[in-house]
């Protein structure tokens, strides 16, 4: 074993980071750091859930000549007071500590029911890549002001005077330029963003003004969602009216919590650029989202349903989601009470419920207003209908080898309904009894599964003639349609049956070392199969996290990835003032302990699964080579060892 003292790595190596260092550390963690937007973002987002609450009507930002920004609302401002635990007041808390805040009171008549805050990072955040941050709240009759630098205090909370009346926060920032790319406060961007929060906040004004240049603009729409949508699509001409609609929980639902749901705005255009929107709790969602699959599946669902029914489908035509929503522009903005985002940076909904919730809502206001309005209804439908029949006329073009050529089809392989290689999937699965799970958890219309059963051989000194001699490498090639290296080593892509190969093996050590050794197998003998974006790896959940009913929420199950997302959950179990006894966590030995629904709804659906792509990246393709044949070379034990020994450390081992 190696020297400790060799590797520089010993108890003195541990560093613990407090308070607000570990976003000055890795701002990249925890904002967007192209630009200070973001952190200025967080500041409006706080004005913007005291409108969504009801207790503010305005939201003023100023960008000054000097470089700061204000943000300034008529909300009921932040507490003053002291913490009843920290002993100093909320409104320093709010700033100097990462995890505190009022959004994680979700009870019935909590600060906020719903809010935008999940991570409670947001402020502080902004306070931790600030150079100065003065805050003035006028509250309880009164004004009070604090100022922070570098995100310590430096004029402590003092009352200045009376509020004379007034109400409300104003926080000034001054973004410290050396952890953003461009030190620019981005004024196209905060524009189009305060003019979406007073589209989303009825009876709510924003007003942007700019002092430098004396410019300053106000937004306030009366017609919401419609008005803004019709403004997104300027110039193009709706095939019907836009349709509006929202939809909420009420009381007795067993599933979600009183409030959820969402409203929407909804144009159908025959042709140019879609337009397309989405907000959670006020939230823009650049990236959309499992509310966005919601509006997509409760959309597809109503409209197939009216194709059905008055039997407009044509001959050896299916229609599917994507004909539907092909030439659909929309606004959509959802209620949750607990939403999870991707990242901190909550670009991207990821809250698994989330696409039943909205499905739910848009799915029967649609239905109605299809069968009321039956001249719009059929031009909907017709919209689809070419959709389809172009998407069909496509697939055509691309034959798809059944049983005819140099082999026939593995006999272990369920193969998929569709023709399309850019929607088929195949699955390579571990095990026959996680093959099972798929098969029935599949969508049987694109997605393939072929079980492999135990190891794959590691093929990576393995000669190509001699491939076909391994039953489950041979599976792979001949279920593909693609011989390895081919002739003279070219591919016939014509050939290629599916547009993703997906490798589906279990969250542990076993699991990881098939992935390995598939890998090695499409590095070596499919390179370009990788180097074309085909190859991907599903990740399913190691633990399931069963949740019992409490409050606003009905008993839920939460899916963790591993032992770190593990952490996160509870953690965020713990802040909403949950007990340990108020859960129960369920590890997952394989994926034959899942059932199919559960294989479904964590790894299968396109709009809830986690699918990583593989490729080569900005590595250096030699030096690829070299890791592969050091870690998978027959002759390189004593290689390995060595690298074990340097580099075994920094890896945590399920075993």
């Amino acid at each position: 074993m190696a020297d400790p003292r060799k590797t520089g790595y010993d108890e003195s190596s541990i560093r613990v980071l407090k308070g607000l260092e570990p976003v000055r550390q890795r701002p990249g963690m925890y904002t967007r750091t192209e630009n200070p937007l973001h952190i200025l973002q967080e500041v409006i987002d706080n004005a913007a859930d005291e409108a969504l609450a009801g207790h503010a009507k305005n939201i003023s930002v100023l960008l000054h000549e000097d470089g700061s920004v204000s943000v300034t609302d008529d909300g009921r401002g932040i507490p003053v007071g002291k913490h009843p635990d920290e002993k100093i007041s909320v409104v320093e808390i709010v700033f100097t500590r990462l995890h505190a805040g009022g959004k994680f009171d979700k009870s019935s008549g909590g600060a906020y029911a719903f809010s935008g805050g999940l991570h409670g990072v947001g402020v502080s955040v902004t306070n931790a890549l600030s150079r100065r941050l003065e805050v003035t709240v006028w509250r309880d009759g009164g004004e009070h002001r604090i100022v922070f630098a570098d995100g310590d205090v430096i004029e402590p909370l003092k009352r200045m005077g009376a509020a004379s009346g007034r109400s409300g926060t104003q926080v000034r920032v001054w973004p410290d330029a050396k952890y953003f790319d461009d030190a620019a406060m981005p004024a196209p961007e905060l524009a189009r963003s305060l003019k979406a929060r007073a589209v989303l906040l009825p009876g709510v004004s924003t007003h942007l003004k700019i002092e430098k240049s004396g410019k300053a603009e106000s937004w306030r729409y009366q017609g919401g969602l419609r008005d803004y949508l019709l403004e997104l699509i300027s110039g193009e001409s709706a095939v019907v009216d836009p349709w509006m609609g929202e939809g909420y929980v009420g009381a007795g639902d067993d599933t979600f919590a009183v409030g959820e749901g969402a409203q929407w705005a909804v144009a159908w255009t025959a042709e140019g650029p879609t337009a397309r929107e989405s907000f959670v709790n006020l939230i823009p969602t650049t990236a959309g989202g499992t509310h966005e699959a919601g509006l997509r599946e409760g959309l597809f669902s109503a409209v197939k349903g009216f194709i059905e029914q008055h039997n407009l489908t044509p001959k050896g035509v299916k229609i599917l989601p994507e004909d539907v929503f092909s030439r659909v522009s929309f606004v959509l903005s959802a209620k949750v009470l607990d939403p999870q985002f991707q990242g901190q940076t909550k670009e991207k909904l990821t809250s698994r419920d989330a696409l039943r919730l909205v499905a739910a809502q848009v799915r029967a206001p649609l239905e109605l207003w299809l069968n009321r309005d039956i001249e719009s209804a059929r031009k909907i439908a017709d919209l689809a209908i070419r959709a389809a029949q172009t998407r069909v006329r496509s697939a055509q073009k691309v034959e798809k080898k059944k049983g005819s050529g140099v082999a026939v089809l593995p006999g272990k392989l369920t193969d998929c309904e569709s023709t399309d290689i850019t929607r088929n999937e195949l699955f390579l699965v571990e095990g026959d009894s996680a093959g099972g799970s798929a098969k029935m958890g599949r969508d049987k219309e694109f997605q393939a599964i072929l079980p492999l059963r135990g190891k794959v051989l590691n093929t990576w000194e393995t000669e190509k003639e001699r491939l076909f001699a391994n039953a489950e490498v041979h599976d792979i090639a001949v279920a593909l349609g693609l011989d390895p290296h081919g002739v003279n080593d070219e591919i016939n892509w014509a050939n290629l049956r599916y547009g993703k190969v997906c490798i589906l093996s279990d969250a542990d050590v076993d699991g990881a070392h098939i992935q390995v050794l598939l890998l090695t197998l499409f590095f070596k003998h499919f390179p370009q199969l990788v180097e074309r974006g085909h190859v991907f790896v599903a990740r399913p959940p190691l633990f399931r996290v069963d949740v019992n009913a409490s409050g606003k929420r009905a008993a839920r199950k939460i899916y963790a990835l591993d032992e770190g997302e593990l952490t996160h959950v509870l953690d965020k179990l713990k802040q909403e003032g949950l007990r340990e006894t108020a859960w129960s966590i369920s590890r997952f030995k394989g994926l034959g302990e899942m059932s199919a629904e559960q294989l479904w709804e964590t790894t299968l659906n396109p709009d809830t699964r986690r699918l990583s792509m593989v490729g080569f990246g900005a590595v250096d393709s030699l030096d690829t080579t070299k890791r592969f044949h050091l870690l998978m070379g027959r002759t390189e034990a004593a290689s390995r060892r060595a690298w074990l020994e340097e580099k075994g450390h920094e890896v945590e081992a399920d075993i």
